[in-house]
């Protein structure tokens, strides 16, 4: 799946994350991957410095490491989550961030 890394891709995302009931902040801090999973209290903290495709490349990395229930979301998020999950570089865990860097 290919997508275009706008304001409006990292908005559908955050609105993805809120579905699956995880918290988004975006705030300075020593991360060494730029960005920090808290999974029992369900928060994400992205480094604030990241641009938008930094910050969508994050989300999609940690969209692949926590566990998502599918009943939450609505039909038109959880219909693109399964095209993100069908992806075959999402499914292969392959970091997004390395795919833009070739």
């Amino acid at each position: 799946m290919s997508f275009k890394y706008t304001p409006n891709t990292l908005k559908k995302l955050e609105e993805l994350f809120e579905e699956a009931r995880y918290v988004i902040r975006f705030e300075k801090g020593n991360f060494n991957s730029g960005y920090c999973i808290l999974e029992e209290r369900r928060v994400v903290v992205i480094n604030k410095f990241f641009n938008v495709e930094g910050r969508i490349n994050a989300l999609l990395e940690i969209l692949q490491s926590i566990n998502v229930n599918e009943e939450e979301l609505s039909s038109e998020m959880l219909k693109w989550y399964k095209q993100l999950k069908s992806d075959p570089d999402f499914s292969a865990g392959q970091s997004v961030q390395s795919k833009m860097d070739i």
